[in-house]
């Protein structure tokens, strides 16, 4: 299944696609693609519903991230090798974890805010994953079971900030917009293979970004035990899973965002973004 939720900020309904690819209004079935309603056996029911009879929802609604009320947003860093060798950076032994505010998550389409003072606002294409049910001490082998779903995310980074403000990395990766997440929540039985996904990030036209989930340097499964040994994971709880080569930061010259510029980015099977940059008044 391919779940959304659609309508104004704040105001977002929950939908899935038709085979058709046109959304059906779920709001007479559950309240948001949030909570319990991310369990399996709402997923399941879900599966049951014959959407034909469903209302359609017509027009071209602003599309919301596709998780609502999320409970953490946590981010794995340097976790393709590829990347941390054009960040200058060596492989970690162990995933390193750093927290996206959750007030920077915003819908897949949404324009993105150059913050004041940045001078290196930079993209991300990442893997996010869904956490549907309560996890604490999983095993690798039993990780992908604990997971709803998968989505697109833009983890915008704002390089000064993160490395040259007193060493917190949660500074340039919390403001305001940084965090599109969507378009679509893709339940994992439609996912056969986390760790087999070709994802690309485009700026202006020109493709900076171009790998694959295979490069990752701790798979999924790993991600998701490794962080229910340090704590407990809670239905709609997102994680994003790093990013292949090909960030601003990386370029040389370095290359970054700037009023204007328009970004592309997606994901096999799991939908596209795309986002117009504008300066913070």
């Amino acid at each position: 299944m391919k779940l959304l939720r659609y309508g104004p900020v704040g105001a977002e309904k929950p939908g899935m696609l038709d085979d058709n690819g046109a959304i059906r209004d779920l709001s007479g079935v559950l309240d948001d693609i949030a909570g319990d309603a991310l369990s399996d056996a709402s997923l399941n029911s879900l599966r049951g519903l014959d959407l034909s009879g469903l209302p359609v929802v017509e027009g071209d609604p602003r599309i919301g991230a596709c998780v609502g009320a999320v409970g953490k947003f946590i981010c794995i860093g340097l976790n393709y090798a590829d990347h941390a060798a054009e960040s200058g950076m060596a492989l970690p032994e162990e995933p390193v974890i750093f927290f996206k505010a959750t007030s920077a998550i915003m819908g897949p389409n949404d324009d993105v805010e150059i913050p004041r003072t940045s001078v290196k606002t930079d993209w991300e294409v990442e893997l996010g994953v869904v956490i549907g049910k309560h996890t604490k001490y999983v095993s690798r082998e039993e990780a992908l079971d604990h997971v709803a779903g998968y989505c697109v995310v833009n983890d915008l980074s704002e390089r000064d900030f993160q490395l040259h403000r007193s060493g917190q990395w949660v500074k340039g990766k919390s403001c305001d917009t940084f965090g599109p997440i969507g378009p679509w929540l893709v339940t994992r039985d439609e996912v056969a293979d986390p760790q087999d996904l070709a994802m690309y990030l485009e700026v202006n036209g020109h493709r900076y970004q171009d790998g694959s989930t295979k490069t990752m340097h701790f798979d999924v499964a790993t991600v998701i035990s490794h962080l229910s040994q340090f704590m407990s994971l809670q239905p709609g709880d997102v994680i994003s899973t790093g990013t292949p080569p090909g960030v601003g930061m990386g370029q040389t010259p370095q290359t970054y965002l700037k009023a204007g510029d328009k970004m592309e980015l997606g994901i096999a099977g799991l939908g596209v973004q795309k986002q117009t940059c504008f300066d913070a008044k």
